[in-house]
């Protein structure tokens, strides 16, 4: 029986290849709506898994396991003018906050950071433009997933100590110094000398490539108010928790210690926010499901377009091959047998498509990757071409359920 039918489908296939090698300008037609509809997922799949990949990469060093104490929340719905009004919050109550969770053994460190952007570094003649400067202690890097890739990070001595040194991003590496060795040289950054004894691993765009996470410079906090000046904005507070599955726990914690650090009424809302990954996850998930959902009406009505138009088509070879049908049928061709030669020619115009649709996706999804990341793994590829044949048996189903159910007398007549 199994062999049998794989004789009937070898001969389906070979069938509807010679329908089509017959007409192919009407096949070449035929396809058009399938290679704009696989065109599109494709090109959008790709677009989606490169900004994924590139998102993921980006907020690697926002650990999903530290939380972030800070003035302002991330892409809070809350009026940003109210939040601007709420206190800054200062050293003194870092050092309260840290002292306090020294008895939470589920903290690992607790970091200090102020933050500027847009700086000028300068090594000689040369100059590059920064995109976040960092104060803070040695322990940050306990709280971020990026590690020096030459050189070391600050210690403690030398964070303690004020001494004038800095670790950079490969941006500034690469406009600095193009052609010598980063480490122990001396840039200036707001007119403060600082000695380069890291240079962090490369990292790419941040949040959706809203800037480069490699123009960073980081310096110990003492030395950041030096070039900033003592009054900068609010502090940020990173806490390392060391299990994951207790961040909730940690998080309420903290919430409850400044709370009453900072004074705020039992019957007040918080007046800082307490930042997670999680905020950029959701973030992402809203703005990509956003743009999926457009994506997936488009390609469906390109799709929708296409299955029509090979339905019409199928219909007319029925017409025009019902004398074969019938011949088959009189010499003893199964019901499915019929069905499945056109089933078959309906899919594999449909794969064509698919293949032209993937085949001119993947030089425009170059194109776009000088714009935004892109990336075409084998999967993206492996399921165009399975839409592209569920489309064929789809839109061939119904013509060529009316061939396998002709007549074969009226079909033998028919002229």
């Amino acid at each position: 029986m199994f062999k049998h039918f794989l004789v009937d489908v070898k001969e389906g296939v070979i069938i509807s290849l010679r329908a089509i090698k017959a007409n192919k300008m009407r096949s070449i037609l035929t396809t058009l709506g399938i290679v704009i509809g696989i065109f599109a997922v494709t090109v959008m799949s790709t677009a989606i898994t490169g900004l994924k990949n590139s998102f993921i990469k980006s907020i690697a060093s926002i650990g999903s396991d530290v939380l972030f104490v800070e003035k302002f929340e991330w892409f809070s719905g809350e009026d940003w003018h109210t939040q601007k009004n709420r206190r800054d919050i200062t050293m003194d109550q870092f050092e309260k906050l840290k002292a306090q969770l020294a008895s939470v053994t589920s903290t690992e460190a607790v970091v200090p950071n102020l933050r500027s952007f847009g700086a000028i570094a300068k090594y000689k003649e040369k100059s590059a433009t920064t995109t976040i400067i960092w104060g803070t202690t040695a322990d940050y890097i306990k709280t971020t997933g990026t590690f020096p890739s030459s050189g070391r990070f600050m210690t403690d001595f030398e964070e303690k100590a004020n001494h004038e040194v800095c670790v950079i991003g490969q941006d500034i590496v690469d406009n600095l110094f193009p052609n010598e060795d980063p480490i122990n040289k001396m840039i200036k950054l707001n007119g403060i000398p600082l000695k380069v004894i890291g240079v962090l691993e490369k990292q790419g765009s941040g949040f959706l490539g809203s800037f480069s996470m490699d123009g960073q410079v980081i310096m110990p906090i003492g030395v950041f108010k030096k070039a900033f000046g003592p009054r900068r904005d609010s502090f940020r507070i990173n806490v390392k928790v060391k299990d994951i599955n207790k961040m909730p726990e940690v998080k309420e914690e903290i919430r409850d210690i400044m709370r009453a650090i900072r004074k705020v009424p039992s019957n007040k809302p918080d007046d800082f926010a307490i930042n997670q990954q999680e905020a950029f996850t959701q973030m992402y998930d809203r703005i990509i499901g956003t743009v999926a959902i457009a994506g997936l009406v488009i390609t469906a009505l390109s799709l929708f377009v296409g299955a029509i138009g090979i339905m019409n088509i199928m219909f007319v070879s029925v017409k025009e091959r019902t004398k074969e049908i019938g011949i088959r049928k009189a010499i003893g061709a199964k019901t499915w047998s019929i069905m499945l030669q056109f089933l078959s020619e309906a899919a594999i115009i449909c794969m064509m498509g698919g293949a032209i649709g993937v085949v001119l996706a993947f030089p425009v999804s170059l194109i776009i990757n000088q714009f935004i990341p892109t990336s075409m793994p084998f999967e993206i590829v492996l399921i165009s071409f399975l839409i592209a044949a569920l489309v064929g048996v789809v839109s061939g189903f119904l013509p060529a359920y009316k061939a396998s159910k002709m007549n074969p007398v009226e079909a033998l007549r028919y002229e």
